[in-house]
């Protein structure tokens, strides 16, 4: 049994506590929650009769922890994970990871100093129209890939931003790129391979924010093939869409709903007779108040946990993620094509104004 701890008690830890505290991930247990705001611990406490912490000292103390979820801004993830480490504790960090690529790379060492395992959380990779489609391109079905794209069309409107201080903020949160949209650009980077450059726009068009509401970007993957990003927060009066395209030779798959949750569209021009039943049975995630891809990425966490298996989202693959974004807040800055991998000179993400 992995017993967990959950630091922050915010808008994400429903998610989190609804999961371990009922009971849903085989193997874990909810033992402690921890928030500086009494009654966000206290609230999440007692609706699963666990341990209720204002500090984190005193739940990293306890000896019934074995793991750490921390849910709090993404700008404190460094110095909560690497305290966590220094506990003996293994982290699941709630993504970005962090916002500065040197606070990244102090997560990774100070979770390998002490011989714990570091999982960013990247649950959307365990969406089942996620994992078909890359069963597909593992299997080569796509042949040479030409075009990815992916589309973050959400609306946050004022009083999303005005709930908590910190969102909307270079030194603690980011913008559109940074948060919502991060799960989507980990995923065309997951499909695509590695980028080379990035040429990328924002403005911050319908709230009062420091970072941006909206953004495209165009890159240049090192196989050849080009991707778009296109991001925003300003989409009224509600949620349009969070989707995937994957462009190939011989495929195109598009995965959308608001979470690329549903198979859009699934052709390949070697049909095969499982294409039917993928179309049928897998074109959909399940749906599940506990959010699409949070269960299984919990189970796997557990897995590895308990047989010491290889994570699919370690901190390696979480900084990846996290340079990718760098780089586009730097051609945002600069107005420039920024190469990876690239020094940040300009980005202001993970800097206090």
């Amino acid at each position: 049994m992995i017993r967990f701890g959950l630091l922050g008690c915010g808008r994400i830890a429903k998610r989190h506590s609804d999961l371990l505290g009922g009971n849903f991930i085989e193997g874990a247990k909810l033992v402690a929650v921890c928030d500086p705001e009494r009654a966000r611990a206290d609230a999440i406490a007692g609706k699963f009769g666990v341990a209720a912490h204002y500090d984190i000292d005193g739940m990293l103390s306890r000896k019934d922890i074995d793991a750490v979820a921390v849910l709090t801004p993404s700008g404190l993830h460094p110095q909560h994970t690497m305290a966590c480490a220094r506990a003996g504790k293994h982290v699941v960090v709630e993504k970005p990871m962090a916002l500065r690529l040197q606070d990244a790379d102090d997560m990774i060492r100070a979770c390998d100093a002490a011989g714990v395992k570091l999982f960013v959380v990247k649950q959307n990779r365990f969406n089942v129209p996620i994992v078909k489609a890359r069963e597909a391109l593992d299997a080569g079905r796509f042949g040479k890939l030409v075009l990815g794209t992916v589309r973050v069309r959400w609306c946050r409107d004022q009083a999303y931003y005005d709930q908590d201080a910190w969102r909307g903020t270079w030194a603690q949160d980011g913008g559109v790129l940074t948060n919502q949209a991060s799960h989507h650009i980990d995923m065309l980077e997951w499909f695509f391979g590695d980028v080379v450059s990035v040429h990328a726009r924002s403005t911050t068009a319908l709230v009062k924010i420091e970072t941006e509401d909206t953004a495209v970007a165009t890159l240049n993957f090192r196989s050849g093939a080009l991707g778009i990003i296109e991001a925003t927060t300003a989409a009224r009066p509600g949620d349009l869409e969070g989707s995937l395209s994957i462009l190939g030779e011989k495929g195109t798959v598009e995965v959308g709903g608001f979470a690329m949750n549903k198979i859009q569209h699934w052709r390949f021009v070697n049909e095969l007779p499982s294409d039917k039943e993928v179309i049928e049975k897998f074109s959909v995630n399940p749906p599940s108040v506990y959010g699409f891809g949070h269960q299984a990425y919990y189970q796997h966490v557990v897995e590895c946990l308990s047989d010491r298996g290889a994570a699919l989202v370690d901190g390696l693959q979480g900084r990846k993620s996290l340079e990718l974004i760098s780089a586009l807040y730097e051609s945002i800055e600069t107005g420039q094509e920024v190469s990876l991998h690239f020094v940040p000179r300009r980005s202001r993400l993970g800097v206090a104004s």
